[in-house]
């Protein structure tokens, strides 16, 4: 009985949107027309509040990396000892013996 009555309310939603006709296009109710006018090859306006928080959020960035990189370089440069490149071979360097010239 259930399913007939399922079957029934989707019936009845079918032929109420049928008889609306169609669709209407609708608008936004924003008020004082386009906020922000197109610009072609500009710029973008920013306001006051708009480049504070730009300001803000890049400086909260660069202090994060900054401070991490000084108290913690390892994580960056890691966690091994850097090899002395003065105990390399000329073969290990790919430098070819005298001999050979």
């Amino acid at each position: 009985m259930s399913s007939l009555v399922r079957i029934g309310s989707v019936f009845r939603a079918g032929s109420q949107l049928l008889s609306r006709g169609p669709a209407r296009v609708g608008f936004r109710k924003a008020g004082g027309g386009v906020h922000i006018e197109p610009q072609y090859r500009q710029a973008p306006q920013m306001t006051r509040n708009q480049k504070f928080h730009a300001e803000f959020l890049s400086s909260a960035m660069w202090f994060w990396i900054l401070w991490h990189f000084w108290h913690n370089p390892d994580a960056v440069l890691g966690h091994f000892p850097w090899p002395d490149a003065s105990q390399w071979t000329d073969e290990e360097l790919g430098i070819p013996t005298d001999e050979e010239e």
